[in-house]
């Protein structure tokens, strides 16, 4: 589905998820970056927020002994996935040895045990492990206007912390970055989220993201949203979920 400029203005308001979601685009000069790029995008809404617990405990268990078991003693730089995404990231000037796409630096750390965040970041930290695939979580709450992936102009503000401070900077023009009206949500395609739009133990609206390049076919990517739908539904009877699947070219 396409939108015209006007009928995306009118979608804006993140009240009406259903046209919300219809708004989510990926601006062509990305797709000519990499033509097999797809994004699975959705929305929650009825989401039951809070620490980790017992349930977000149980879903990244799982994940380290898959990913213990996938890699077994492996790189995961070496997944034809995070493969593909060292390449991407690449691409637009990034050193992945230095910003690492969000999956490799997850599996990087599952052997040692993941992070234990919050309980919504949790699920979606659990999908992204046991699936080989990059995830983001956003407060939709917090989101002003439709998200959209462009190559940065190098003037969108990035709020983010530095020394335990609030600060603004501002991505290098070509970078692949996430956005929405008020800045940039997400730097190098799904590498740093701001402060603005991130999860937290308040949050009962979210959006999130999960970035496939073609070692990941539009099958497990299908999987990978399926787990994440039902780790949601699960963990908070009465949610609705919905997604769309957004390509790059």
């Amino acid at each position: 589905m396409t939108l015209d400029p006007e009928e995306l203005a009118v979608t804006a308001d993140t009240t009406d998820l259903s046209s919300w979601l219809d708004a989510v685009t990926v601006d062509p000069a990305v797709g000519a970056l990499r033509p097999d790029y797809r994004a699975l995008v959705v929305v929650a809404e009825g989401l039951h927020p809070g620490p980790s617990d017992a349930t977000s405990e149980k879903l990244l268990a799982a994940a380290e002994e898959t990913a213990r078991a996938r890699l077994a003693g492996g790189a995961p730089e070496d997944h034809p996935h995070l493969a593909a995404w060292r390449e991407a990231f690449r691409a637009f000037g990034a050193k992945p040895q230095r910003t690492r796409p969000s999956a490799e630096a997850l599996l990087r750390r599952a052997g040692a045990g993941l992070p234990r965040v919050d309980r919504l970041t949790d699920l979606y930290n659990a999908v992204s492990v046991a699936h080989v695939v990059p995830v983001g979580g956003e407060d939709l709450d917090h989101y002003r206007g439709p998200a959209r992936l462009v190559r940065a102009t190098g003037e969108e503000p990035f709020e983010t912390t530095a020394g335990g401070e609030a600060v603004v900077e501002h991505c290098p023009p070509g970078e692949v970055v996430w956005r929405d009206d008020a800045g940039v949500t997400c730097r190098r395609w799904n590498w740093r989220q701001c402060t603005r739009t991130r999860l937290t133990t308040a949050t009962t609206r979210a959006f999130f993201v999960l970035d496939a390049l073609g070692p990941m076919d539009d099958d497990a990517l299908a999987a990978a949203g399926d787990a994440l739908t039902a780790a949601l539904t699960d963990s908070s009877p009465g949610a609705t979920v919905t997604s769309r699947l957004v390509r790059g070219a």
